[in-house]
């Protein structure tokens, strides 16, 4: 699918508000309702947008910790990445994985009630013997930025058309 500077414009209205209406919409993308809405689902359909989501403030719901962490697997078979990745996509308090190049195999980012929660975490991976060689703990003191909006506009070189498999 070719995306366009008006595509990349719709993009960027949504991930802004989710719940934007189609007239508003149609509005920030230069377009009439109808064509608007059309792209919208032509977007959707293609798995360019993959949801809608409310943003929430943990620490306003109950005190919180977030947690970084380093893992290396001890054997590094693509059975041994499958089983680590299931366990963690299992795991609700991991709230995001990212497999990575370099001295590590795994960064997790991991939200847990409290330091004690987030060791009850570890140790039950641990004891279901997942691979694990070594983990590393990064206690998150401060959130200087996360953002979930994605800078879709500077994808584009110059406005061109992109190719997006």
């Amino acid at each position: 699918m070719k995306l366009d500077a008006i595509d990349l414009r719709i993009l960027d209205a949504v991930q802004h508000d989710g719940r934007i209406t189609k007239l508003a919409l149609a509005e920030k993308a230069g377009l009439s309702p109808t064509p608007c809405w059309m792209r919208l689902r032509k977007l959707e359909k293609a798995g360019i947008i993959t949801g809608y989501h409310a943003r929430i403030a943990p620490r306003r719901i109950a005190p919180v910790a977030s947690v970084m962490m380093e893992v290396t697997l001890a054997n590094h078979r693509q059975a041994d990445f499958e089983r680590f990745e299931r366990a963690v996509a299992a795991t609700p308090e991991i709230v995001a994985c990212w497999s990575v190049g370099g001295g590590v195999d795994y960064i997790l980012k991991i939200m847990a009630a409290d330091i004690d929660a987030y060791q009850r975490l570890v140790d039950g991976l641990l004891d279901r013997e997942l691979g694990i060689d070594r983990y590393f703990t990064y206690i998150v003191t401060k959130t200087v930025k996360e953002d979930t909006v994605l800078p879709v506009s500077s994808f584009s070189a110059s406005g061109e058309e992109q190719n997006v498999s």
